[in-house]
């Protein structure tokens, strides 16, 4: 498989032309898929990759409209649009493809089922704008970040229960220890609630959050606003950028020498509110510093956590080098327009005009897509009740549980005999009776193999005595004939002689 950057960009003003979508290679630069005619804001877009030999899909909440276009891997123009109720400030997907998560201006989120289009729950999670919803790793938990300062971790159990929908739906845990507007949200890997939560700020600050102890763990203080987080998979570092073009590198362990100068490590910060990290203050600052020089919308860490991606205000799209900092490649297909969402991801095996060597066929022999419904604008309580699910069922091979009961009667056996005991009798038995056939078998064989050998060797003497006669009746047939025409020859020379 090969690893692809997922790049979306916007209008760069509202009397500008609309932005793109576009898959490139990040080694050579150049667009593999590109979608036009998208106009996705900052925090809008999402997509699903391709898996279970179902087709992935790609989301874009429209700028200026309460739209939703649905794009596919396979085709290079939107396969639905859906009318949203509200025009959507902050857009998220669940790993899985299985909920649909969108937060508005006034501070209102909405949770869709993607494969129903079921609007399962619709509250004022909080009191301003959302600006940016994550889900876990996992898909159990949605953190919501607004301009109230405040984020919000929200569990998807209690917004699907039926039992519920007629309560205001509490939050898991409220995190409200920034001061101004959150402006990103990244979330570790681990199933929920060991999973951690970093939160960016417009206070300057970076803070990560232990979802299981409902506590706040450390804070980073910077000296610009982040509005970009980026956190690898090994939760070793995170990367900070801020608008004016700097990027900061945040390591989360670090080397501490005991008595015995013997070198260990040890997590940063966790001490919880007392404790606060001036990172431009650390010793090693400047040489885990990225000066881009150009505003900076978004950034992303690549899949393998060597490669760090950087979306611009002006669409160019810059590759570093993680371990020595240095600039690689430059992307320009979006010049012009602000990159909104820049990704990794594995490039796509349906993907439009493109080989799928591990099926053996060409996109034009597509996968079927993963089902996206057109979202319910409003409740309601009867297709609830129905709750018709379109599922595409995946192709696997037959387990235990599967087998039927000839076969487990079989195996059954196979095991008996296998695992039988050395004095069991009735194994015994079989074994003998197993014994005599052979034996029997081997003499019949045998008498067979001896009929052979006896017509084999009369067919060879009578063949060798034939041979043998022929050549005596010849040889004696032309010994005469020789004998006479010598004594013919021996006459005719002496006859001279007797004539002197």
């Amino acid at each position: 498989m090969q690893e692809v950057i997922f790049c979306a960009s916007g209008p760069a003003s509202e009397n500008s032309s609309l932005g793109s979508i576009s898959l490139n290679d990040f080694t050579t630069g150049t667009p593999i898929f590109s979608l036009k005619q998208t106009g996705a804001s900052q925090q809008c877009v999402a997509f699903v990759e391709t898996s279970n030999r179902e087709g992935g899909f790609i989301l874009a909440a429209q700028a200026e409209k309460s739209i939703l276009n649905v794009y596919s891997f396979q085709k290079d123009q939107a396969v639905s649009k859906i009318v949203l109720p509200e025009k959507l400030s902050c857009l998220a997907v669940d790993p899985r493809g299985l909920y649909c998560a969108g937060g508005t201006a006034s501070g209102r989120m909405y949770l869709w089922e993607i494969s129903s289009g079921i609007l399962f729950n619709a509250w004022e999670a909080h009191y301003r704008k959302i600006n940016v919803a994550r889900f876990s790793q996992d898909g159990v938990v949605l953190v919501t970040g607004s301009e109230d300062s405040g984020l919000n971790a929200w569990e998807i159990a209690r917004l699907t229960d039926n039992d519920l929908q007629n309560d205001i739906p509490p939050s898991y845990y409220s995190m409200t220890d920034h001061t101004l507007s959150v402006t990103d949200i990244a979330i570790g890997l681990g199933a929920f609630p060991t999973c951690r939560v970093l939160s960016s700020s417009a206070d300057c600050s970076v803070k990560m959050w232990d979802l299981a102890t409902q506590s706040l763990l450390t804070t980073f203080v910077f000296p610009k606003p982040i509005i970009s987080i980026s956190m690898d998979l090994t939760e070793r570092l995170f990367f900070g950028a801020s608008q004016d073009g700097s990027i900061h590198q945040v390591n989360l362990y670090r080397q501490r020498k005991d008595k015995y100068s013997r070198g260990n490590f040890e997590p940063v910060g966790g001490e919880g509110v007392g404790e606060s990290i001036q990172i431009a203050q650390e010793e090693d600052a400047s040489s885990r510093l990225i000066s881009v020089g150009q505003p900076i919308t978004t950034i992303s860490i690549s899949l393998t956590a060597q490669l760090l991606f950087v979306g611009t205000e002006n669409g160019l799209i810059h590759i570093y080098d993680i371990f020595s900092k240095q600039l690689l490649r430059s992307i320009s297909n979006h010049k012009g327009q602000p990159i909104t969402r820049v990704a990794s991801m594995m490039k796509a095996p349906d993907l439009m005009g493109h080989i799928n060597l591990e099926e053996g066929i060409l996109s034009r022999d597509p996968l079927p897509l993963k089902p996206v419904l057109h979202f319910q604008r409003m409740r309601d309580a009867k297709a609830r009740e129905r709750h018709t699910v379109s599922i595409m069922l995946p192709i696997t091979e037959p387990d235990a549980d599967d087998l039927d009961e000839d076969d487990f009667e079989a195996i059954q056996e196979e095991h008996a005999y296998f695992t039988r005991a050395p004095g069991d009798s009735t194994s015994s038995e079989h074994s003998q009776t197993q014994v005599l056939a052979l034996e029997a078998q081997v003499a019949t064989l045998r008498d067979q193999l001896a009929k052979a050998k006896g017509i084999n060797d009369a067919m060879w003497e009578k063949v060798v005595h034939n041979v043998i006669e022929g050549g005596k009746s010849a040889e004696s047939a032309t010994t005469p004939t020789s004998n006479g025409q010598r004594e013919e020859n021996e006459r005719g020379t002496k006859r001279p002689r007797k004539g002197n």
